[in-house]
């Protein structure tokens, strides 16, 4: 029995926290990776101590709900569990885009300017002129910066880098994949998934966790109680099993 088996057990049997806390601290990476992983994709929208704190919640629910018993493995329980958790943080956070914070921003700089300079409410003709809007103008911009949106398309990119185009950019640029090719990807997708449920639940994991979650050899390794080399041969051997389902199916 490893270390952290006898930990599980203790759990379980007697419900010993300090069992609990010692599963929630060696599964802390998996929250900072998730949260890391996040918040490249979303920008600003919700500060990344948010998105631990978030997802530290979600691994202690993970811990408390896992079941041994089903033979799954934790990781990819807890991953889930944690990455649920974040995007429950996201739904309550302020997911406007960038571009509507500011102009509320600025709304609310202009109103506290005229009520400074008046001793009385500001106008909306007046908050308009100081933006240098016109009124319908500002109505929308009111509108907007009143109103959150679920997807924040001018935060939401590829990557960390602040120079990759947002996901805006993409739905406007001419050179963007078509439906068609879009289409052909889901089909790739779906045969993907089920070349995935073809392979031994071992080479899944290798396959999930490398690829889908992002983890590196040596977290895999320590997720499988294996070294790192044992890590890239059972990539391989996943790959290529993968890679004959593939071409099985789409032969049919």
């Amino acid at each position: 029995m490893t270390a952290t088996e006898g930990l599980w057990r203790r759990y379980r049997e007697s419900a010993d926290l300090a069992a609990r806390e010692a599963l929630i601290e060696q599964h802390l990476g998996l929250v900072r990776h998730a949260a890391h992983t996040l918040s490249a994709r979303i920008g600003d929208a919700v500060s990344f101590d948010d998105l631990v704190s978030a997802g530290s919640l979600g691994l202690l629910q993970a811990v408390e709900g896992f079941d041994l018993s089903r033979g799954f493995a934790f990781t990819t329980y807890a991953l889930q569990r944690i990455r649920g958790a974040m995007l429950d943080e996201l739904r309550a956070a302020d997911w406007r885009p960038r571009s509507v914070r500011v102009r509320g921003r600025q709304i609310q700089a202009a109103e506290r300017d005229i009520e400074a300079r008046t001793g009385r409410p500001a106008a909306p003709g007046e908050v308009a002129e100081t933006l240098g809007v016109d009124l319908p103008t500002y109505w929308e911009w009111r509108g907007d910066a009143e109103t959150g949106a679920m997807v924040a398309y001018d935060d939401v990119r590829q990557g960390a880098d602040p120079q990759t185009p947002t996901l805006a950019d993409r739905l406007a640029d001419p050179e963007a994949a078509t439906p068609v090719d879009a289409l052909e990807r889901a089909d790739r997708e779906t045969l993907v998934r089920r070349g995935l449920e073809r392979l031994s639940a071992r080479h899944r994991l290798v396959v999930t966790l490398s690829y889908y979650e992002g983890l590196s050899n040596r977290q895999i390794a320590e997720v499988l109680h294996v070294g790192e080399s044992r890590v890239s041969q059972l990539r391989s051997g996943a790959l290529a099993k993968l890679r004959a389902h593939l071409e099985e199916m789409e032969a049919l």
